[in-house]
């Protein structure tokens, strides 16, 4: 039996489309789905032993990531890079990672912050203190 790679991918506006090996695109005829209301949702789930849904037993051994550790991945840094461009110590951002220690509310807010807008933060960072950046104004 030989084995055949297809890759697709679905364009902005949702239609799903096959990339050819000259890197063409042959749109791809789907069904569309069934409206299904959400009992019917949760007992599709149930049947399907790959999604599933969490007992509440389950759920609560389930080992949680950390937002930092998400949001870090997001941004596609390593822990050394992540710390660096946003100022926070090495050894800190590995407990938070680990689940030894959380940050706190003002770390909360700004992580958030970096979540929102990534590179103006490290903009912010990289003017250093005293030193303003091309949007400011002297008052």
């Amino acid at each position: 039996m030989s084995k055949t790679t297809t890759i697709a991918r679905m364009r902005r506006d949702g239609v799903l489309v096959r990339i050819k090996p000259d890197g063409t695109e042959e749109l791809m005829a789907v069904e569309p789905l069934a409206a299904m209301t959400p009992e019917e949702i949760e007992a599709a789930a149930w049947r399907d032993p790959d999604a599933r849904p969490f007992t509440p037993e389950e759920l609560a051994k389930v080992k949680r990531v950390p937002r930092t550790k998400t949001l870090r991945r997001a941004l596609g840094l390593t822990q050394e890079e992540f710390a660096a461009r946003y100022h926070i110590p090495l050894g800190t951002l590995r407990d938070w990672e680990e689940g030894r220690s959380e940050p706190d509310q003002a770390v909360r807010a700004y992580l958030t912050v970096i979540a929102h807008d990534p590179e103006g933060v490290r903009r912010a960072l990289e003017a250093g203190p005293g030193q303003r950046g091309p949007r400011e104004s002297t008052l």
